[in-house]
């Protein structure tokens, strides 16, 4: 069987006779690269898209690819249904009781006979257990849901996360994150609200944008005291109160909070947070396959989590550097309603761009439906890559007809339309724009076991239990230290500053401020040999008890600048913690500085990580985790230019011995002719001289001798030609060995490459970089005051 485990090539099954429909050898092998123009999986139900869509993913995952797959029916947890001992005791939790009777079987009877099943419609496909048990190894596989606590729930609304510095500096990126983020929530209220000429959105965006623009998050209690009492005076050029009056600011405000009110919503405040980067990755960097199952979701509460997370895919996308490989991808079981061709619901604006702008960063988008009709033309103008399956109308036919020539797809509606009208269940057709033309297919046998959609109950069964993150108190809300009403006096020449807390002081809180040591530093760190030159900026905290002499810079709690909001003056009625009295000195301050500048030189050296395999060195602060993860996009690119050479390579060798093989079989044919031709003439001149000898006389004659001794030369020759023919036989064989000895020895360099460009199996060797003296700049040194905010009745 052709071999399908190739780097890059996605295995989605066999091709198909046109004519016959039968099913031919011939395997269907998807270049991953070409996913980057993303694709339409259409075909109406029974058709087999949804076992198609899990094909692709399990491709994805063999490759290493992180997937988000948005499962609106349930589905696609299914993925998690992989079992490679294929044992019935395995199954049996998730076959169908109903089914098994129908059969006349019990449970585990029906069990064992669908992993019979199971391990033969593998195999059948050249799929192995140890292919299943790969697909384990290479991703993890999650079921997160959100507004529910059956899988990993999502705090979707635990916190509107001030955007990075980064972010809000691009107007495109941070305007589309405000304008999505306040679309879903008032979609969650029911709200249709146009961005341009509706007073909810533009009074809620006045109000996040502000908190982000000072790097404050904002949580829904916060979001409800900021509408009832903007920190603006002004919207625009008119006055708050007169274009939205305190009134209905309060009856909107009112509408949030009984939003939060509502039995089961504190499901949408808990687990981890929306964050695109850890949803793809796990801690360690294994890439994941992450499953979104909304399917016990209201239309509005999809709606308002679909728009928030493209939104938040967005932000992620444009912080990734370019790449030609695929990086990720994003499926969507059902895209009916999330990109309609008139109306234009909050989803719609994220998923166009997204389908605009994601090639240049190497995500690829697949999008399955039941209907063309559900698709918006201008989306449908941005991919490249069409799985088609059996259709319900003539409107449909025609309806992707227009779609597949707004991608370029040149083909006659008579030929699609006599191509899909008689597709069987799992057989499509492949209209891809990067091939010379349309391929006819049945999937394979997908390595997950097809239950059928989940529900609650048997999610929770594939949640382990302790997942969700417990929430980590604050270095701040460690600290319990008894206020005091006025701030200690400090000696002149101590410069202090005081911190903000991250989010907005909800009404009723009262706050107070406890003291640390604050260093802000730039750090130049050099090595020429290395060609390393990293600058970091960072800030330090660094908290005293009385009896410290001086600050333990080994305890310092490092953080970027970014992150820090810094005030010139306290909060109104904040009370204040006593302040060691070693801290209130300006003498010890400047013996302090000097001592952290031989601190940082040396006992707090640039670790990096080195990979020799990929050339390539971690970034000041990028953890192992994002170095492994920034290593396999290196390596998958790197990868796929290797290989792409490589069969360059060997695309030339193989075509100089098919030239040779050619050629030998043409001698062959000549050979054989003649052979043929021999073996006649010689026959004929036997014949002739035996006949002249048996009737023409009693003797032999002078001329029955001559025939005698040319019948002998010939059969000579006969013999000669038969050893040609042999040889020209020998000669074909022997190249043809050739070529299928270059074709494996290919596969073996590639199968070798894939090791080679692994990015979990590197060993990586940690750099250290010490900085010079002349390198350490001290910014900023003094005292900083954190706050702590307490509840009214505390």
């Amino acid at each position: 069987m052709q071999n399908f485990e190739k780097l890059g090539a996605f295995y989605l099954g066999r091709r198909l006779e046109p004519s016959s429909g039968d099913r031919l050898d011939e395997l269907v092998l998807y270049d991953s690269k070409d996913l980057t123009t993303h694709a339409a999986i259409i075909g109406m139900t029974g058709s087999g898209k949804t076992g198609l869509g899990i094909g692709l993913i399990e491709e994805a995952a063999m490759d290493r690819i992180p997937v988000l797959a948005i499962d609106p029916k349930g589905d696609l947890g299914n993925l998690l249904l992989t079992f490679p001992q294929f044992k019935g005791a395995q199954f049996e939790p998730w076959v169908d009781p109903h089914a098994a009777a129908e059969k006349g079987l019990s449970t585990s009877e029906y069990a064992e006979a669908q992993a019979a099943l199971w391990k033969k419609g593998l195999a059948g496909d050249g799929q192995s257990p140890a292919r299943v048990k790969q697909l384990k190894a290479n991703c993890d596989f999650a079921i997160y849901t959100p507004g529910s606590q059956s899988g990993m729930p999502l705090a979707v609304l635990g916190e509107l996360s001030a955007p990075t510095a980064e972010v809000r500096q691009d107007p495109d990126v941070y305007n589309d994150l405000v304008e999505g983020s306040v679309t879903g929530i008032l979609s969650l209220l029911g709200i249709e609200a146009d961005p341009v000429t509706s007073k909810e959105h533009i009074l809620v965006s006045n109000v996040l944008r502000d908190s982000w623009n000072n790097g404050l998050s904002l949580d829904l209690a916060g979001l409800i005291a900021a509408i009832q009492n903007p920190s603006f005076k002004k919207v625009g050029v008119i006055d708050v109160d007169t274009f939205y009056p305190a009134k209905e600011r309060f009856a909107l405000a009112m509408q949030i909070n009984n939003l939060l009110a509502a039995p089961g919503f504190e499901a949408w405040l808990q687990g981890p947070s929306l964050d695109i980067d850890k949803l793809l990755y796990t801690a360690e960097g294994k890439p994941r396959v992450c499953i979104l199952s909304i399917a016990h979701l209201d239309d509005r509460e999809r709606m308002f989590f679909v728009t928030m997370l493209l939104n938040a895919l967005l932000a992620w996308m444009r912080r990734q550097s370019g790449s030609s490989a695929l990086r990720a991808m994003l499926y969507i079981d059902e895209i009916f309603g999330y990109m309609p061709p008139v109306a234009n619901p909050p989803s719609k604006k994220a998923l166009l761009t997204l389908l605009k702008q994601a090639r240049a960063f190497g995500l690829g988008l697949v999008l399955s439906t039941q209907n063309p009709v559900d698709l918006d033309y201008k989306g449908m103008s941005n991919m490249g890559t069409w799985f088609i399956g059996r259709l319900q109308t003539e409107r449909d036919k025609k309806r992707l007809l227009d779609g597949l020539n707004s991608v370029g797809g040149d083909i006659a509606q008579g030929t699609l339309s006599s191509l899909i009208s008689d597709l069987d269940k799992r057989c499509f057709l492949l209209h891809n724009v990067h091939e010379d033309g349309p391929v006819l297919f049945t999937t394979r046998w997908v390595m997950s076991y097809l239950a059928g959609p989940l529900s609650r109950a048997q999610i929770a069964k594939l949640t382990p239990a302790g997942q969700t993150p417990a929430q980590q108190p604050t270095a701040s809300q460690k600290i319990q230290a008894a206020p005091a009403a006025a701030a200690p006096v400090l000696e002149p020449g101590v410069r202090q500053t005081w911190l903000g807390a991250g989010r907005m002081r909800r009404e009723g809180e009262t706050v107070s401020y406890q003291p640390a040591v604050y260093a802000n530093l730039t750090v130049t760190y050099t090595n020429a040999r290395a060609k390393i030159d990293e600058t970091e900026s960072f800030s330090l905290l660094v908290e005293m008890d009385e009896s410290d002499a001086a600050p333990f810079w080994d305890e310092a709690q490092q953080c970027t600048t970014e992150s820090l909001q810094f005030f010139d003056k306290p909060a109104a009625g904040a009370s204040f913690a006593p302040c060691p009295s070693a801290m209130v000195s300006a003498a010890n301050h400047k013996v302090w500085q000097q001592k952290l500048a031989g601190w940082i030189r040396t006992d707090r050296p640039l670790k990096l990580l080195k990979s020799d395999a990929m050339k390539s060195i971690s970034r000041a602060g990028e953890s192992e985790r994002d170095f492994r993860i920034r290593l396999q996009q290196i390596g998958n690119e790197q990868r796929d230019i290797a290989i792409g050479k490589l069969r360059e390579s060997y695309a030339n060798k193989v075509a100089r011995l098919e030239d040779r093989l050619i050629s030998a079989e043409q001698a062959l044919d000549r050979e054989g002719e003649q052979a043929s031709s021999s073996k006649l003439d010689t026959a004929m001149s036997i014949g002739t001289a035996l006949l002249g000898a048996f009737l023409g006389r009693k003797r032999l004659s002078t001329t029955s001798v001559s025939r005698a001794g040319t019948a002998v030369r010939r059969a000579g020759n006969m013999r000669k030609q038969a050893g040609d023919v042999r040889r020209a036989e020998e000669k074909v064989a022997q190249i043809e060995q050739d070529i299928e000895a270059l074709k494996d020895q290919c596969e073996s360099e590639i199968k070798a490459l894939a090791e080679a460009y692994d990015a979990q199996r590197d060993e990586l060797e940690e750099v250290l970089v010490r900085a010079q003296s002349r390198n350490i700049r001290i910014n900023a040194f003094g005292i900083a005051w954190r706050p702590v905010y307490h509840p009214a009745d505390t």
